[in-house]
């Protein structure tokens, strides 16, 4: 886009304090604002909607034009003509000059109380020289010093065991070796029957493949030395690919009808490549024994709650080691995504060096995330129950529809994928701290670290990278997370400290009190996660453009569009849709005070809104997936009202009151 005031200067994305990407000209310092974009930037926004919509009546001809459609704007006179500001009643984008910045924030339109200023814009930073391919860990040595360190843990508590005489040596070590081999030989077996059972799985012979799949399997497994995988299709719209078995020998790859229709040739033999990278790797058996531990303690934690439980006399130690068994079990979890996350960057990088061009396996990445936010060939066809092999698949799902959402740009890209909004996308997954949080919840790493890692190979093989994301992060979000967390924990920060007196001095007062302090945090984080005060209307970019929103951080918003399908597709009670403006695509969410309610309007009523034109309310989050969770949903034929934000506010209410009635009656 060029300045509509240079005209011939190029505008250029750049991050303001406040957390959000506008267009902006380094040469006459002015701002190109999306539709709603200005609201991000008020601590009113309420009043400047409607300052705006009132000047809209009196708007005279303007001499610039819309530097996205060439469209006329118009001047529109704000606060007795103190500003004036140019807008283009198509598209409500506004264009803001550097003197018309400058008295939005001038003390005079302190009810403004804009945070918009050119001396606030931090430039997006300088693109530097190409990174080199980042190292990764020995994968031999990693695999056996993590397994060494989770087989400890089990031998440990196992040992502990012995001594309290729960069971015997000779009984633990049984044990152990029987549950090991039975969970090594029997989970691929259970996996054929589990997938041709529930999903229709068919194994498929060479001959009957796509002639060049067939073709690339074969020259594939000779070049490194294994058997031909087993290949399984799966009859399912959603794209999706993942590999087990036991050994390299006899590993089964599965994909799904909609990855082989939604990618190219190119990309499926680049994404069945990265499969056979974990059949190469043992990656099948290595996992399949490190999940063994945190099942094994999950299993002793179990066990010996049931036996405390019984009045044994040596109750009390067996509670302490089941209580370290549950803490070792979590540990052993978050050890066991690492590792799955670290076999992933190898699986990658063996895809890219099979294929020869990375670039293919990052363009898949970004399809595949694409085709799971709803939009592969057949979306009727989808299971949404494929959701339980996730963290077998190449992606974890709801990463997917985080890029999905972000990176799809209908007016501009006619459907694809736009590498600029996807850069956009990637920002917030390498900056915000809450998609860290999310990657160490997941079996795969964050997508935009896939694809960076992608890209970085590429360039090194002096091939074009899919994508450059050299932008350097403006400023720490750790402030905006410490605050985030601080309140989503709030109530039982509140509560701690009343239950520690309550145990020292037994005075039920401080239960009380505790009740009372509980209903006062509850409160307070309602009013940090629902703001209320205003919803002015926006656009789906311009939301998407806030890198400091999050699952508690909300943006209220007004958007009108169409819901182009649920949540889940093909699934009959989703209440969950999928909306579209002319810029984006975003995840509703529905959502009652009680499931049932939400049951019943996905199986009896959601059906009625897919198509239909509508105007909706409510507050836009990030968690990773970017949601707006709704507050109204309006069509022609009249509203639907979401009640959990009135029913929260009532129960907090409700605590406190009862908690005053009750230390006035003590």
């Amino acid at each position: 886009m060029n300045c509509p005031k240079c005209d011939c200067t190029e505008l250029h994305p750049i991050l303001t304090k406040e957390g959000a990407f506008v267009d902006f000209c380094p040469q006459c310092k002015g701002i190109w604002l999306d539709r709603g974009e200005i609201y991000l930037f008020s601590h009113r926004p309420g009043e400047l909607h409607d300052r705006i919509g009132e000047a809209v009546g009196k708007a005279s001809p303007s001499e610039r034009r819309n530097p996205i459609t060439d469209e006329p704007m118009v001047q529109l006179s704000l606060f007795n003509g103190t500003v004036v500001i140019d807008y283009c009643p198509k598209t409500e984008g506004i264009w803001l000059d550097k003197g018309e910045m400058s008295l939005l924030n001038a003390p005079k339109s302190a009810r403004l109380r804009m945070a918009l200023d050119p001396g606030a814009l931090k430039a997006h930073g300088a693109e530097g020289p190409p990174p080199p391919v980042a190292a990764l860990p020995n994968l031999g040595l990693t695999s056996s010093l993590t397994l060494f360190f989770l087989y400890t843990l089990v031998g440990l508590v196992l040992i502990t065991l012995v001594n309290l005489t729960a069971i015997s040596a000779l009984g633990a070590l049984v044990f152990f070796i029987a549950f090991a081999l039975l969970q090594y030989l029997l989970s691929p077996y259970l996996m054929d029957l589990f997938l041709r059972w529930l999903y229709s799985l068919t194994w498929e012979p060479t001959v009957k493949l796509p002639a060049h799949l067939g073709q690339y399997l074969n020259d594939i497994s000779r070049a490194n030395g294994i058997r031909r995988p087993r290949m399984g299709i799966i009859a399912d719209g959603s794209p999706n690919a993942f590999t087990y078995g036991h050994t390299p020998d006899n590993a089964r790859i599965v994909i799904t009808s909609g990855l082989m229709d939604l990618l190219t040739k190119e990309e499926v033999e680049a994404v069945v490549a990265h499969e056979v990278g974990h059949a190469v790797h043992w990656d099948m058996a290595v996992m399949t024994a490190a999940n063994l531990v945190p099942m094994v303690l999950y299993y002793v934690y179990r066990s010996l709650l049931r036996m405390g439980s019984g009045g044994d006399r040596s109750a009390a130690a067996q509670y302490a080691v089941a209580i370290g068994s549950y803490v070792l079990y979590i540990i052993s979890e978050y050890v066991v995504l690492w590792l799955s996350r670290t076999r992933e960057y190898y699986a990658d990088r063996f895809a890219a060096d099979a294929s020869g061009d990375p670039g293919l396996l990052a363009s898949a990445l970004v399809k595949i995330g694409y085709g799971l936010a709803g939009k592969g060939k057949k979306e009727d066809q989808r299971k949404p129950e494929m959701e339980a092999v996730k963290a077998m698949g190449i992606f974890d799902p709801t990463s997917a529809r985080a890029l999905a959402v972000t990176s799809y740009h209908p007016r501009s890209m006619e459907g694809e994928v736009d590498k600029e909004t996807l850069k956009g996308a990637m920002k917030w997954d390498l900056w915000n701290p809450w998609a860290l949080f999310f990657e160490l919840n997941s079996t795969h790493p964050l997508i935009a670290k896939r694809l960076i890692a992608l890209s970085h190979q590429a360039e090194v093989r002096g091939k074009e990278p899919y994508i450059r994301f050299r932008e350097r992060r403006p400023e720490s979000y750790w402030d905006e997370f410490s605050l985030d967390a601080v309140v989503s924990v709030l109530p039982l920060l509140a509560l701690v400290p009343c239950l520690v007196l309550f145990s020292l001095s037994r005075d039920v007062r401080f239960l009380v009190w505790g009740m009372i302090m509980v209903g006062i945090a509850y409160l307070l984080k309602i009013t940090f996660s629902y703001k209320f005060s205003a919803f002015p209307e926006m656009s789906v970019s311009a939301l998407l453009k806030k890198v400091k929103v999050s699952g508690i951080r909300p943006i209220p918003c007004t958007l009108r569009g169409t819901i182009i399908g649920r949540g889940v597709p093909g699934l009959i009670w989703s209440e969950d849709f999928v909306f579209q403006d002319e810029t984006g695509i975003l995840f509703l969410d529905y959502r009652q005070p009680l499931a049932i309610w939400n049951f019943l309007f996905g199986l009896l009523r959601a059906k009625h809104y897919v198509g239909q034109e509508v105007r909706i309310r409510g507050w836009y989050r990030r968690a990773p997936v970017p949601f707006v969770e709704l507050k109204t949903l309006e069509t022609a034929r009249g509203a639907s009202e979401c009640y959990v934000f009135h029913v929260k506010l009532v129960w907090g209410s409700l605590v406190t009151l009862l908690g005053i009635v009750l230390l006035f009656g003590l």
